[in-house]
């Protein structure tokens, strides 16, 4: 691909399209292309004369073969009938490789024939290339003039010196780009994790909800069976301190009759209880066994019948 379709396959990247432009840029790659031209010309002329050089060797060659080979097949014929067939044998071996030999030296020839020809085609196509666009090499040796340099050739060279900056330009640029476009890819990726992962939260938050509303149900439950308990304890701690009342007064009842010495602890129900239930039965025992006894200790028996009486009617409201 020549300089000049090169450089219209690219795009001019920003900030480097006002480097060449106008009728100079087009000039420029036609004069790129001149030049391209005519080296390419020279090639072709080295290898021209290359090629000539060697399809006159080959010439001479295949010449000297068939020199060689028409002195070989005089010398076979001249030869005596009484030579060994051994010899005979040796002389057709070579006059058969030199055979081969002139056909491949007679095939190469053709080939670089062609080959040369290709040559002298594209030569031809050159030269004319180069007529076609000698008016820009001259247009350009008028705006050598104009400009700070001496040569077409100094011009040319700061021209591509410009033309290689703004391909770099276009690289940096296009490396730009792909950087971007893999941001935004990146951005993409993240911008979807970043959904799917608020839609997971929206799902565990609606199951945390949930689960809070279902706890906070039962800790309403749980309050309520925790208020029944506590008002059940409630009556039974009163029921209790009920109870106890009315032991430490049935004891206090029953500790003026006896007047023991040992006082039993106010808070010890259960052995006012006992020292109670020993009273009842002291008493009922000493009911049964006077009986009979006579009017002297009526009165006392009366006296403690009564408060026997009022213990019994104590214990029976504590059933």
């Amino acid at each position: 691909m020549s300089v000049r379709e090169q450089l219209v396959s690219q795009r001019s990247p920003a900030g480097a399209s006002h480097v060449i432009g106008g009728p100079l840029r087009d000039r420029s790659f036609a004069l790129f292309d001149l030049q391209k031209k005519r080296r390419e010309d020279e090639d072709l002329d080295a290898k021209q004369k290359e090629c000539k050089q060697i399809l006159e060797r080959l010439q001479q060659r295949i010449h000297k073969l068939h020199e060689e080979a028409k002195k070989v097949k005089e010398l076979h014929l001249s030869f005596d009938k009484f030579l060994k067939d051994e010899d005979a044998d040796q002389a057709a071996e070579k006059a058969e490789r030199e055979r081969k030999e002139v056909l491949q030296l007679e095939a190469e020839l053709e080939r670089l024939k062609v080959e040369y020809a290709v040559l002298i085609e594209r030569k031809q196509e050159l030269q004319r290339q180069v007529q076609r666009h000698s008016s820009y090499w001259d247009f350009m040796e008028r705006v050598v003039k104009m400009t700070k340099f001496d040569k077409v050739q100094a011009l040319t060279g700061h021209l591509e010196s410009l033309l290689h900056f703004r391909d770099h330009l276009y690289q940096r640029e296009s490396k730009a780009q792909e950087q971007v476009s893999q941001q935004r890819k990146a951005l993409l990726t993240l911008e979807d994790q970043h959904h799917f992962l608020r839609l997971h939260k929206n799902n565990q938050l609606s199951q945390l909800q949930t689960e809070l509303e279902k706890t906070r149900s039962e800790a309403l439950t749980w309050e309520r069976k925790w208020t029944h308990i506590q008002e059940t304890a409630a009556k039974k701690t009163l029921l209790l301190g009920q109870i106890k009342m009315a032991t430490l007064n049935l004891y206090e009842m029953t500790d003026d009759i006896l007047e023991e010495e040992e006082a039993v602890d106010m808070n010890d129900t259960e052995k006012q209880l006992d020292k109670v239930k020993m009273f009842i039965q002291d008493y009922e025992d000493i009911v049964k066994q006077h009986q009979t006894s006579s009017q002297r200790h009526e009165g006392q028996k009366k006296e403690k019948a009564k408060k026997l009486n009022t213990v019994i009617q104590h214990c029976k409201k504590l059933h």
